[in-house]
């Protein structure tokens, strides 16, 4: 398993609260976008589990 929170940005110790603003915008980004992404793969999963439960059930 992959360590997902690795592929965030860091924190780079911000100075002011426009900083602060920018890193907590641009992690919740990156958070769903990942989100968005396993959301994608799952339902992708769950059409090509059930295309190939009706194929066994046609034959």
């Amino acid at each position: 398993m992959t360590d997902h929170v690795s592929s965030f940005q860091q924190p780079t110790d911000p100075k002011n609260v426009q900083e602060l603003t920018n890193f907590v915008q641009l992690t919740l980004q990156q958070m769903q976008d990942k989100f968005q992404s396993m959301i994608d793969d799952l339902e992708k999963n769950i059409a090509d589990l059930i295309n190939q439960s009706g194929e066994e059930h046609h034959k």
